[in-house]
């Protein structure tokens, strides 16, 4: 059982026997000790957005979900089409469930599907991602100091904010939940 505070963003519960993630948090502490727990959840099942509060001692049950690791194989625009590496089990996706982690997949990347009941409900991409710069503007003589920030085309067609020294087939790290340039490979 989780409490008010065990809640962080990306935490699977279990509410009126549906699975949800945390996906917005903040807490406020009140006075003598007590605390409230504001927390944007979305239902794995449904894909709707719910606003909960949580106070003091409540008790929350974590989702029981499990995990599998898949290959990405392609996408026909509607779904994304996956498999698994160990059984050639194929699981197809839609783009609502996948959102924002299109923005970083190739073919053949490997990921996580998280299933409840059963059913796959999420995809996890990795923390950190490894992607070549397929495209950005030359850097102007000079004007290499590592603060001034300039857009780069990634190979899955995202665009991101990367250093000035960065140039065309650098390869990059970038943060999947940000969006963030991490380093280079050296």
């Amino acid at each position: 059982m989780y409490g008010p505070t065990d809640l962080k963003k990306n935490v699977l519960i279990t509410l009126d026997g549906q699975p949800y993630k945390v996906v917005e948090y903040s807490q406020k502490v009140m006075g003598r000790g007590g605390s409230i727990v504001n927390v944007k959840i979305k239902n794995l099942i449904t894909g709707a957005l719910l606003p909960k509060t949580f106070k003091g001692q409540e008790k929350i049950e974590p989702a029981e979900v499990t995990t599998r690791k898949v290959q990405y194989l392609y996408t026909d625009g509607e779904k994304f089409y996956f498999m698994d590496p160990e059984t050639f089990e194929q699981y197809e996706l839609g783009s609502d469930m996948v959102g924002e982690s299109k923005d970083f997949m190739k073919d053949g990347d490997e990921m996580e599907i998280q299933f409840y009941n059963g059913t796959p409900i999420n995809l996890v991409l990795p923390k950190n991602l490894w992607l070549e710069v397929t495209y950005t503007e030359s850097v102007v003589k000079g004007d290499t100091t590592s603060s001034v920030m300039k857009d780069a085309t990634l190979e899955t067609g995202v665009v991101i904010k990367v250093p000035a020294f960065i140039k065309q087939g650098d390869i990059v790290s970038v943060d999947t939940e940000t969006y963030a340039y991490r380093e280079r490979r050296k």
